[in-house]
């Protein structure tokens, strides 16, 4: 006959409680057991007495089952809000244990996914796909945009000419090629149209029309890289010479010091 121990760590505490009858997270089955089982079997006793057990035989056991080092399994839980990098409200995700316990459900982020809150979800969903949903909650890409233009500022040269202007068309194209970012007409506002001074401005962007985000705008004197490229081009042949300049006037005086050092003294000049 072969005995089995389950090792816990809380093991006394746990018998009082199962005795008095107190319902506790204890009695749960604790997160690093290891089942283990004797080597050697241990033969039958007489009744009302112990068994006998070797005292070295019977302390040698083989492992059954090691929950302490086998793969931690992820939890399933459903988005109340848009997460970034999870997902948006009503997705299913599978997260570390530690991040929904430490993180997700303390913050109210995310809910455990219960057959009934499955079935709330999917409600929801329903109805905002019909688009009979009361509250509209913003999409998770939608959210992503909103976070990216309150981080962003705009900036727009004034190019040289008379009837310079800076209207709708102009701040889209300049957030397409400079953001990578489309943003609808319908969906901009600027503070004053057309914009025709230097100065520092904003405009608006309204995502998914429930967010508005306020973009500082700056309109900037015109720059011609090629010009300002050959300026400083320019200044650096003009260092390059200074410093060539400088070595060539360093050789003359070496050159002198030596012709001075090697003349005889008897061919000096005679004084008059």
């Amino acid at each position: 006959m072969w005995s089995s121990c389950r090792v816990l760590p809380d093991l006394l505490r746990v018998q009082t409680m199962v005795h008095t009858g107190i319902r506790c997270l204890t009695l749960t089955p604790a997160q690093h057991t290891v089942v283990v089982e004797r080597w050697w079997q241990v033969p039958l006793s007489k009744r009302g007495s112990p068994p006998r057990l070797n005292p070295r035989r019977h302390r040698i056991y083989k492992v059954v089952e090691d929950k302490k080092h086998e793969p931690q399994e992820k939890m399933e839980l459903i988005l109340t809000q848009t997460v970034p990098k999870l997902g948006g409200r009503g997705d299913t995700v599978f997260v570390k244990k530690s991040v929904g316990r430490n993180k997700l459900l303390p913050d109210g982020l995310a809910v455990y996914a219960s057959p009934e809150n499955k079935e709330t979800f999917a409600e929801e969903l329903k109805l905002r796909q019909q688009g009979k949903s009361e509250e509209r909650l913003q999409t998770r890409t939608g959210q992503m945009t909103v976070d990216f233009l309150k981080r962003i500022k705009l900036t727009i040269h004034q190019m040289p000419t008379d009837n310079f202007q800076v209207t709708k068309e102009v701040v889209c194209r300049r957030f397409l090629k400079k953001f990578l970012l489309v943003v609808p007409l319908h969906t901009l506002t600027l503070q004053q149209e057309p914009i025709k001074e230097l100065g520092d401005y904003w405009c608006e962007v309204t995502v998914n029309g429930m967010d508005t985000v306020r973009v500082p705008l700056s309109i900037i004197p015109y720059e011609d890289q090629s010009a300002v490229y050959q300026k400083q081009l320019k200044a650096k042949r003009l260092e390059q010479k200074l410093a060539n300049s400088e070595s060539a006037s360093e050789d003359d005086i070496d050159v002198n010091s030596l012709t001075d050092d090697t003349t005889p003294s008897g061919d000096d000049p005679k004084k008059e």
